[in-house]
């Protein structure tokens, strides 16, 4: 079983806080990873609720998620997309992220996740100041005058981690009876 990765151990020390949410997020990466594990390329792609959602697809999602909030931490909303003025094609291409795409390969979308990661655990490591903030992106969902400290965005990035580790959990455990826990 893979375990959790950790921050490089020749790196600078980080505060407790940093370590903590990079442990976290560690953590359910890991789960997130592990509900992959001895799969084929078909399998991770395959959908096994009614829903839209494969393995292989809501791996691609995490990481895209992630990089969109690491680069809200950044740049601010203008780094993000503008919900409320995207059109059908927009969405269609979104869409894409919960599927395995012809020519996708697990092993490709493991590293893609893999690289997304390890940028982020850089940047809790190196930011210089959690609290610093942005006004959230336009969309229907956040209130028009939101502003996110760079310690909420990465709870968010932990908070959805987890989520979709648990629907892992759940596609893996219909696909062939493994569970990641229990």
């Amino acid at each position: 079983m893979n375990q959790p990765t950790t921050p490089d151990e020749t790196a600078p020390a980080v505060s407790r806080e940093r370590a903590d949410l990079l442990e976290a997020l560690a953590k359910q990466r890991h789960f997130l990873r592990f509900t992959t594990r001895d799969l084929t390329d078909e399998q991770a792609g395959q959908r096994t609720t009614a829903g839209e959602l494969c393995l292989g697809g809501l791996i691609k999602h995490v990481a895209s998620v992630e990089r969109g909030w690491v680069a809200f931490i950044l740049e601010g909303a203008s780094a993000m997309p503008d919900f409320t003025k995207m059109t059908e094609e927009d969405f269609a291409r979104r869409a894409d992220e919960f599927r395995m795409l012809p020519g996708e390969t697990l092993a490709g979308v493991l590293k893609g996740y893999e690289e997304v990661a390890h940028r982020t655990d850089e940047l809790i490591a190196s930011l210089p100041d959690l609290d610093a903030d942005h006004a959230l992106p336009a969309a229907p969902w956040f209130e028009g005058d939101a502003r996110w400290s760079a310690r909420r965005v990465l709870l968010h990035i932990v908070a959805e981690t987890a989520q979709h580790a648990g629907h892992a959990d759940i596609i893996r455990e219909s696909l062939d009876g493994a569970k990641s826990m229990g």
